[in-house]
């Protein structure tokens, strides 16, 4: 048995228009703050070391009443312009005809993970989807994947295992969990490193 866990943001969407309105609706509402780009926000997102409520409120901590704001207005944002990167409907066709298991871990919560794999037209291919709300820990913690190998009954001894991201998180996450990693170039962060590197999504075919 093969099982594909992947990230989400920035791996099997884009959701960097929907993700910056939110946000810079946020800064207006609560701060009187100006519009942040789209680069901005993704480079933030995607810093190893980085104070996101600094860098968006201009706050030290994340306060209540912007993560209620954020929601409210991210639930209906979220489909408004998220797609799916090129080549990724495709992917997940041909891994579903292989009988490959296939899993989703996003640090998102998964009301939101959820509603957008849904409008996108992807989630029914999925055995778990697993957002941060959903475990104690968010990646680079490995308990997303956990919750996905051990939904397929994985065996390490006899199965093969991959996680597929955009990020030093999923590639570390995967790393404790025991799986290879694949580092996605197409989405959020241009360059990383994992036991593989992949610049389109139907290279994963070739690791498989």
């Amino acid at each position: 048995m093969t099982v594909v866990i992947f990230d989400m943001d920035g791996t099997l969407i884009d959701t960097q228009q929907d993700i910056t309105a939110s946000i810079n609706h946020v800064r207006q509402t609560n701060h009187g703050l100006e519009p942040l780009t789209c680069d901005f926000v993704v480079e933030a997102i995607n810093r190893d070391k980085r104070n996101l409520a600094k860098l968006f409120y201009n706050t030290e901590l994340y306060e209540d009443r912007d993560r209620i704001i954020f929601e409210a207005h991210y639930h209906k944002q979220c489909t408004e312009s998220v797609v799916l990167y090129d080549g990724i409907k495709e992917l997940i066709v041909e891994l579903y005809r292989r009988g490959v298991k296939m899993g989703v871990a996003t640090n998102a919560p998964s009301q939101f993970a959820i509603r957008m794999l849904a409008h996108t037209g992807i989630s029914a291919y999925f055995e778990r989807i697993v957002g941060a709300d959903m475990v104690p820990l968010p990646k680079p913690d490995p308990a997303m994947l956990q919750v996905t190998l051990e939904h397929t009954y994985f065996d390490s001894a006899v199965d093969r295992a991959f996680m597929v991201g955009d990020n030093s998180k999923d590639m570390e996450a995967g790393f404790r969990a025991g799986v290879t990693s694949v580092f996605a170039t197409w989405g959020f962060s241009p360059q990383g490193h994992g036991d593989h590197v992949i610049h389109t999504p139907l290279e994963l075919l070739d690791l498989l």
